[in-house]
């Protein structure tokens, strides 16, 4: 069974960093990162960003960086000078043996 398996998140300081990884599990014959959504409390899911044209939210564009790694079947999110305004459940899109797949979603928690 193919999931994706987020890890990384937890709880920073403003100005802290946060790298979030998210790797495919199970039998993977095709792995395409997507990109990272974050949802916060009252909010609609949102788009961080995405692989396609080297799209950032505006709100995290010079902060935020999206990598991946195909040979692990692994995408990350790289967020450093976090702010408050940050704190939301992050979540990767991926698509895995032609099938789209979300992680399971991980909180960041920015304290003031």
């Amino acid at each position: 069974q193919v999931q994706l398996v987020e890890s990384g998140g937890g709880l920073v300081e403003a100005g802290g960093s946060l790298r979030l990884s998210c790797a495919a599990s199970g039998s993977i014959f095709r792995f395409t990162a997507m990109g990272w959504y974050r949802q916060a409390p009252g909010k609609q899911r949102e788009l961080v960003a995405a692989f396609a044209n080297g799209n950032y939210a505006d709100s995290v564009k010079g902060r935020f960086t999206i990598s991946r790694d195909n040979a692990k079947n692994t995408m990350y999110l790289q967020m450093n000078n976090l702010k408050p305004e940050d704190t939301a459940v992050y979540y990767c899109n991926a698509w895995v043996n032609f099938r789209e797949y979300w992680g399971q979603g991980i909180q960041v928690t920015v304290s003031s």
